[in-house]
């Protein structure tokens, strides 16, 4: 194993062509040096260093110039080592829980911003169910967390109205024999999820039959179950896509009460960090929120009954 001292005090005669200036900049004696250059030589068995014709400058052989290079990159490698271990402790990541029904292309992107000008933080994000990542809080497993529930149940750091709509493909319900007594197919998020609780309560209380047509923990998953015209779902305005049909009353289909979004947190009051990022999604989701509902009311389509 070559020593790092050996080959910091080679790179330096190298550098300094003299044994003299280079005991200068190491700090130790001519004669300390030589006997440093002599050791190296020995281990390797090589000849490094060698005087010219005058005998003012010393150069180094091929084998030399060789080692140099190769010292040269091995003590900035120790120097960068050592460098990251004199730095502070990096901060414990931020835990946050997202919702399986929450677009990940869309959180993804409120995060990578909050990263960008927080190089020093460290995120962890939590998918599942809202009723899971309640749990998950209370557990303490995760520090923060958006849930859908029911407008105003509990503390929140701050909630966003969800207005609901129900939604069909283009070429689904509504080119089906009509008829309010009909099977009405939904495609629905797990049990537990705020959005299959009002399609199925709101359908019930309405007396309108109903069956699972189609299941799936994803947004995606839903979204596109919809679009292929595998059923009926409920949607916030915010997830509707541009070939998504609304429907409404005069389809049979009951006005939905609203749900929420709520960012809460496992407890109070919050670290800096933790502040900082709840601050960051607070403004986000509020501006994302905003225009996403502006665009889905534009760009979704209802068909008369």
């Amino acid at each position: 194993m070559l020593d790092l001292e050996l080959l910091k005090t080679l790179v330096c005669v190298v550098d300094e062509r003299s044994f003299s200036r280079a005991a200068d900049r190491v700090h130790r004696t001519q004669s300390t040096v030589s006997q440093q250059i002599l050791k190296l030589e020995t281990r390797l068995g090589h000849t490094l260093l060698r005087r010219d014709r005058t005998g003012k400058q010393v150069l180094p052989t091929e084998s030399g110039e060789l080692l140099a290079n190769y010292a040269r990159r091995l003590l900035a490698i120790a120097q960068e080592a050592e460098d990251a271990l004199g730095r502070p402790a990096s901060l414990p990541p931020v835990r946050i829980g997202v919702p399986e029904d929450f677009d990940a292309v869309r959180m993804s992107t409120i995060l990578s911003g909050f990263i960008a000008s927080h190089r020093g933080v460290r995120l962890e994000t939590v998918s599942g169910m809202s009723t899971d990542l309640r749990r998950k809080l209370d557990a303490g497993e995760i520090d923060l967390a958006l849930v859908k529930r029911e407008p105003g149940s509990g503390e929140c750091i701050a909630s966003w109205p969800e207005r609901l709509v129900w939604v069909s493909g283009a070429e689904g319900w509504l080119h089906e024999e009509a008829g309010d007594d009909r099977v009405v197919p939904l495609a629905l998020f797990p049990p537990g999820c705020i959005y299959r609780q009002r399609a199925v309560r709101t359908l019930e209380i309405a007396g309108r039959p109903w069956r699972v047509a189609f299941g799936s923990q994803s947004l995606t998953g839903i979204q596109a179950a919809i679009s292929c015209g595998l059923g009926v779902t409920v949607l916030p305005t915010s997830a509707v896509l541009a070939d998504h049909v609304l429907l409404g009353e005069r389809h049979g289909f009951p006005k939905l009460a609203p749900s929420e979004l709520a960012l809460v947190a496992a407890s109070l009051p919050l670290s800096g960090v933790q502040r900082d990022i709840a601050q960051y999604l607070v403004a986000e989701i509020g501006t994302h929120s905003r225009a996403a509902s502006t665009r889905a009311r534009s760009r979704a389509r209802a068909r008369p009954g």
